[in-house]
Parts: structure tokens; C-alpha cells; sequence
């Protein structure tokens, strides 16, 4: 079976930053089986825990801050009360510009890694185009997997891993159970193109998830800025993988 289909609340952050609860309610009754946050306006993590369980939609994953330092414990008590398992963070272009920074941005991601370990959460990476640029002749990516603890997993985003270079669904087949969660997203594949309902843009969506049929638990609908009304770009979204085969709604 097609693994489910949430979607990233950044998506719908502009009408959330109004009416946070009723942006939620409607993406459940679009058929979403999931949602997955990254900020709570005018909301709480325990308020928001609270009206996912009350709709029935699961949270995966979540993007909260770094789980070290100072954001450790805000970080893991979010989570607690969000009800999710899966601890979501990542780093700007500045951080990935060279080889040396690459790997000290990967000891932090590893220290992370622990520390949502020792709560029972995992921790994993969410990419955009700088992770697939190349460092010295080699994609910043695989630098990468050579710095990091093997429990740290990539929520990997296929549409910037396409505006990047590499194919997405060689990535996701490259790195099989490594990638858990797939950010599905489409459009132009350029930097600051608008986005489009997926199925509508240049990734070949159909391909990337048959490359990660045998590891996917979850595709995850994200677009961060689209010409078009945004409600109606990830009711399509969802339309379109449902009625593909390629994803499941709740109750369909």
C-alpha cells in the first residue's frame, strides 16, 4: 500500500498566522492523513497536539528547533506534547560551503541525534538545493553520510534535490531506509520559481516514489510559495496522488 500523505503546514502559514485551528481543520477535511508543523501562530505545541488527536491526524514528524544547547529541552517537551516520534531541523547555505563546515555542521546534527535519542525521538535532516551543490568536487550530500551517525535519517526533499543537480529518484533510491520521509513537492525546480501542485511541475513524481516504495512511511506535500491559491494547489496535490496510487488520505 502507497505510504500516507501529510502535509507541511509551512504551506498554509500565511491563513494559519489568522486562524491557526481553522487552517488545520480544513486541511483534515481536504482528506490529509497527517500534518506536519513548523510553528504554531497564535497556537501552542500542547494546543496544537491536542487538535491533531481531535481530528485524527497523525503528526510524523516536526520541524523544531536543533535539540541541543539552550533549545534542547523547548525542543523535546514540543515534541512530547505534539504526540510525533520524528525531530526535524536543518541548516542555511552558509553552514554547507565547504568541506570543513559540512562536517562540523554534521557533528551537531550527530549530538542532536543523541539527544532526541535519549527521549525516544529520532532526528532527522531536511534538505534544500545547497546539500546537492558540490564542495571540492563532490555533492555536499555525500559528505555528509560520511560524517553522520547512522541514526540520523533524511527527510529528504525531492524538489531541491532536483534544483540542485542530482536526479531525485536516484537519491532516494541511493539512500533506501535512510530516508524515511519524502517531502513531495513540484513546480519549475529553480530557486525562487513558484511552486505548483504536484503532479503539474517538471519532477518526475511517479519515479521518485516507486524509488522509495519498499522504505517510504510517509510523503509529506510542502510548497513553499505557489502563483496559484494555495488551498486549492495542496487539495490538488492530494487529489493527484490518491487518485495515481501514489499516496493515501485519511479515509480514502
Amino acid at each position: 500500500m502507497p505510504a500516507p500523505v501529510a502535509l507541511q503546514l509551512y504551506s498554509v502559514r500565511e491563513a494559519a498566522e489568522k486562524d491557526f485551528e481553522g487552517v488545520v481543520r480544513r486541511v483534515a477535511d481536504l482528506g490529509y492523513a497527517g500534518v506536519e508543523p513548523a510553528g504554531f501562530p497564535g497556537s501552542s505545541p500542547e494546543a496544537a497536539g491536542k487538535l491533531f488527536q481531535s481530528l485524527g491526524l497523525d503528526v510524523p514528524s516536526a520541524h523544531l528547533s536543533l535539540p541541543i544547547g539552550e533549545n534542547k529541552q523547548l525542543a523535546i517537551e514540543s515534541a512530547q506534547a505534539l504526540g510525533t516520534k520524528r525531530l526535524i531541523a536543518g541548516f542555511g547555505p552558509d553552514d554547507m560551503n565547504t568541506a570543513d563546515k559540512v562536517k562540523a555542521s554534521c557533528e551537531k546534527f550527530n549530538e542532536a541525534s543523541v539527544s532526541a535519542g535519549e527521549h525516544g525521538f529520532t532526528f532527522g535532516i531536511h534538505n534544500h538545493w545547497w546539500e546537492f551543490l558540490k564542495v571540492d568536487g563532490e555533492h555536499v550530500y555525500e559528505i555528509m553520510l560520511r560524517h553522520l551517525e547512522p541514526a540520523v535519517f533524511f527527510e529528504l526533499d525531492v524538489y531541491w534535490v532536483q534544483t540542485g543537480g542530482p536526479d531525485p529518484a536516484a537519491v532516494v533510491k541511493q539512500l533506501g531506509n535512510r530516508a524515511p520521509i519524502l517531502h513531495i513537492k513540484d513546480g519549475p525546480c529553480t530557486r525562487d520559481g513558484d511552486m505548483t501542485a504536484v503532479g503539474e511541475g517538471v519532477v518526475d513524481i511517479p519515479a521518485v516514489i516507486d524509488a522509495g516504495a519498499a522504505h517510504t512511511e510517509w510523503h509529506i506535500v510542502e510548497l513553499d510559495r505557489c502563483a496559484t491559491d494555495m488551498f486549492e494547489a495542496v487539495e490538488k496535490s492530494l487529489n493527484y496522488l490518491v487518485s495515481n496510487g501514489l499516496g493515501t488520505g485519511k479515509d480514502r
